[in-house]
This record gives structure tokens, C-alpha cells and sequence, in this order.
């Protein structure tokens, strides 16, 4: 198959209409960058203290809520571990943001740097390099330390972002981005949660959604020009890079902080109904939106269910 030029993608489809154009959607997500970005050492408020009785992350989205050792959990342990595991998602999300950045340089490197494209992959870069700053900066206020993902995953993404071809690269930037954002979603307008893990969220909510969009479109564009062996690569990147986010989405030494059984609650965790249809739900938008590009077909498929985020 002979690939497909830029200079035909704008009379191009796919399943879900007709390409943009790079360049108009670049504009547009710098316009929203410009009237929509965020400091967040100054927007924030970092020398407030905790909140008694407020959480640092929704009781339901915490791994283990609706377990039976959820229920003999006194609430005081509930909230503990809602604040070690906020930490572990915080640490998750830096991890995820630093490849990110790595991703999008490489994706930049041989591209007209005068371009808008450029551009906004350099905005969006900046707006990653807060984020990280951020997750950080609410680790280390909230008192919970940081949780590292376990070295064989830190060492396999070494392996991963080298070998990930551009369509790879955006779709793991959309399985990064995603699931945390719904979860985001939920959590910056719930009071019950402290206000600075609130403000956080916020932050990082309306500033991703310029991201997912970004991250759409070129995945789009590249699964329609991109050749067939690339595409193969991609549903089996995707997949793996699916498995390997689920197994680190919580780190299990929150369980030991805690005063927990690792072993029992990482148990519980996997056979929780309730913990399947959070991380299904969440995935749900994304998963839907790989199957109607073709990113879902095949063994690709198969690695997404076994990472659970696939019902």
C-alpha cells in the first residue's frame, strides 16, 4: 500500500468523518491555550493547610472501595488510603507526562518548525511540564510520599517510547490522559474533597481536554496515511502500553502504608465488580473512539481486555 501524503489528507475520511486540517486545528487549540492556561503556583493556594474530614481523592474511585475489606475498614484508614493512593495517581500521571513529552518532541523533530502544529506541540509541552511540577507539588503538601512505578514497567517504557511508531505514540498519549481526566472529571466539583487536591484537578482538566483533541486528530490522521505495518505495530503497542497502565495504576505499597495486607487487598482489588466498571467506564470514551479508527482490531483487541480495561 503506498502511503498517503499530507497533501491529500484534507479530501480524506475515516469512520468518524472527514480529516481537519493540521494547521486549523492547531490555531484553534492555541487560541484556547492563550485564554485558558493556568499557573499553578500561583493559581493555587499552597500554603493552606489539609481539611479535616475531607478527602484527598472520591471514595468511590479508591481501589478498593465496596470490598468486604472496605467495609471493615474504619473511615479514618478509608481516607488514609484515598490520600496514598491520590499520591500514587500523582506519581502515575508524572510518569505518563514525562514519555509524553519525549513522544511529542520526537513526533516534532522533522516538522517545519514555523508550523502552528509546532507550535501547539510546544504549548502543549509547557502545559506538561506544569502539570508535572503540580503532581509534585500536591504529593508533597498532601504528606503521602511519591510512589515510582515498579522498575520492570519503568524500564520496559524505556523500550516502549523508543520503538513507538507516531500512531502509537498519541494513542499512548490518549490511554495516559483519558482515564485520569474522567477521574478528574469527577472529582474537581465533589466537596467533599479537599480544595487544593480540587484546584488541581480543575487545572488539569481544562487544560488535557486541548491535549485529548490534539492527540485525536493526529491519531486519526495517522491510521489513515500511516502504512499497514505501522498500523499493526500500533494496535500491538496500544495494547501492551493498556496492561501495563493497569497493572501500575495504583501502586500496591499503598496498601503496606497504610497498615493493610498487600496481598489480601490487591486480591480484593481484582475480583471488586465495582473496581472493573470504574476502569471500564473510564476507559469507556477512549476504548469506543480506538474500535471506530481501527485501532481495537485483532491481537491488539485481545491485550485490551486482558489489561481489563476492555469489557
Amino acid at each position: 500500500m503506498t502511503p498517503v501524503t499530507e497533501e491529500d489528507i484534507q479530501v480524506l475520511r475515516d469512520a468518524l468523518g472527514p480529516l481537519k486540517d493540521r494547521e486549523q486545528v492547531a490555531v484553534r487549540l492555541l487560541e484556547a491555550s492563550a485564554k485558558h492556561s493556568f499557573d499553578p503556583d500561583t493559581e493555587l493556594d499552597w500554603s493552606s493547610p489539609i481539611e479535616d474530614g475531607k478527602w484527598f481523592w472520591p471514595p468511590e474511585l479508591v481501589s478498593l472501595y465496596g470490598t468486604p475489606l472496605w467495609r471493615r475498614m474504619p473511615e479514618e484508614q478509608r481516607m488514609e488510603l484515598a490520600r496514598h493512593e491520590a499520591a500514587s495517581l500523582a506519581s502515575l500521571g508524572i510518569w505518563f507526562e514525562i514519555i509524553l513529552m519525549q513522544l511529542l518532541v520526537r513526533h516534532i523533530y522533522d516538522k517545519s518548525v514555523t508550523s502552528k502544529h509546532v507550535r501547539y506541540a510546544l504549548t502543549e509541552i509547557a502545559d506538561e511540564c506544569r502539570h508535572s511540577m503540580m503532581f509534585a507539588r500536591m504529593i508533597e503538601w498532601g504528606g503521602a510520599p511519591s510512589y515510582p512505578v515498579p522498575p520492570r514497567y519503568h524500564n520496559l517504557a524505556r523500550v516502549l517510547k523508543t520503538v513507538s511508531t507516531t500512531p502509537g505514540s498519541f494513542a499512548a498519549t490518549l490511554l495516559g490522559e483519558e482515564i485520569l481526566d474522567w477521574m478528574q472529571r469527577l472529582t474537581f466539583p465533589d466537596e467533599r474533597v479537599q480544595t487544593l487536591v480540587r484546584g488541581v484537578t480543575r487545572i488539569h482538566v481544562v487544560e488535557e481536554a486541548r491535549h485529548v483533541r490534539y492527540a485525536r486528530e493526529e491519531l486519526r490522521r495517522q491510521m489513515v496515511t500511516a502504512p499497514a505495518w505501522e498500523r499493526r505495530m500500533t494496535r500491538l503497542s496500544s495494547g501492551e502500553a493498556a496492561r501495563v497502565f493497569s497493572v501500575c495504576f495504583v501502586n500496591p505499597q499503598v496498601y503496606d502504608n497504610v497498615g493493610l495486607n498487600r496481598h489480601e487487598a490487591v486480591a480484593q482489588v481484582k475480583a471488586s465488580g465495582h473496581r472493573a466498571e470504574v476502569m471500564q467506564t473510564g476507559a469507556k470514551r477512549l476504548t469506543d473512539f480506538f474500535d471506530d479508527i481501527g485501532v481495537l482490531n485483532g491481537v491488539g483487541r485481545r491485550l485490551w481486555k486482558s489489561s481489563g480495561l476492555l469489557a
